[in-house]
């Protein structure tokens, strides 16, 4: 990963598939604190929690989960981290995303950063991509 996650500098990433390349960087200056994402012209925003809080649940669920990315107007299939991003149960008590009709496809641009931050790992195949909590280093 390229970028130090300022505006200046956002991290370039790379969608779990490796079909797509966008930016993200956080913004601690908005309120709430955010994610934000651009992909082509288009830029989504996320609460920026969603790093600790999908990583929490990821070590609480302990194997793989499914990405089930989808678009804001799309149902989410039930236990993917798509699901789970817009869950009554979750943290936030529902979506994390910011940008009314932009909040979807959580499942799509988080995990890539919480791979690259040393947090997740991902599969990287073509469709039905999974990911879980990077499993501690041993020493």
């Amino acid at each position: 990963m390229t970028g130090n996650g300022t505006a200046a500098e956002p991290w370039q990433l790379v969608t779990p598939p490796g079909s797509s390349a966008y930016t993200m960087y956080r913004d601690d200056e908005a309120t709430p604190p955010a994610l934000v994402c651009t992909v082509g012209s288009t830029k989504l925003s996320y609460d920026a929690r969603a790093i600790d809080d999908l990583h929490a649940w990821l070590v609480e669920k302990g194997d793989w989960v499914d990405l089930g990315a989808a678009d804001e107007q799309k149902s989410a299939k039930e236990g993917t981290v798509e699901a789970w991003a817009r869950a009554s149960d979750n943290p936030l008590g529902g979506w994390y995303g910011l940008r009314k009709g932009y909040r979807g496809r959580f499942g799509l641009y988080l995990p890539p950063l919480l791979e690259a931050l040393g947090l997740a790992e991902l599969t990287h195949d073509p469709r039905n991509n999974r990911m879980r909590a990077r499993p501690p280093f041993e020493s």
